[in-house]
């Protein structure tokens, strides 16, 4: 195929995008093409640890443990929350998001940033989860490549999880006798 040719085909492409964006949107804007670019790079992500356990000689589990469904989910979750939601990671998606103003104890409302691609990656780092899917395959992965260590700091996770619902219950209740 020659340059013409190359060139004749990726406007048509990108021709075609425009187009069944605008079908798509129904006149919203909503950006497909970070979208696509945020599946590539979990695709590749996936793809690179996966390789690395495969070299590693690892063997594949034949099924997963009822335990460390559990022990994954919960570690997911309190993950998950930490870095899209925590006061304290608020400086990771500053350059992505923008604040809006708190949301629950120690949690921010933050929205996507709307300039250039940041909006995707903004909208990715605000969804708990959106995030979820990126921690558990990487969890996944570090069962795989490292699984004592991993294992212990998906420990710690769900004992941080587990203090969280006593923090929450303590306060609820203390609230409600305060009120009586």
């Amino acid at each position: 195929m020659g340059k013409a040719a190359d060139s004749r085909l990726g406007r048509r492409l990108r021709g075609l995008a425009r187009h069944t964006g605008r079908n798509y949107s129904a006149g919203h804007e909503r950006p497909l093409g970070g979208y696509l670019a945020a599946m590539g790079a979990f695709s590749a992500y996936t793809a690179a640890w996966a390789t690395a356990v495969r070299l590693r000689g690892r063997p594949l589990p034949d099924r997963p443990e009822p335990w460390d469904v559990v022990l994954t989910s919960v570690a997911t979750f309190r993950l998950s929350r930490l870095l899209s939601k925590a006061s304290v990671t608020s400086p990771l998606r500053a350059p992505f998001t923008r604040y809006v103003g708190p949301q629950g104890p120690a949690e921010l409302h933050e929205e996507a940033r709307d300039e250039d691609r940041r909006e995707t990656v903004g909208e990715l780092m605000t969804c708990p989860f959106c995030m979820s899917v990126w921690v558990a395959s990487t969890l996944t992965a570090g069962r795989l490549l490292w699984p004592r260590a991993t294992r212990t700091a998906m420990g710690a996770l769900t004992a941080l999880a587990g203090a969280d619902v006593l923090q929450l219950t303590y306060a609820a209740l203390v609230e409600k006798t305060a009120g009586e």
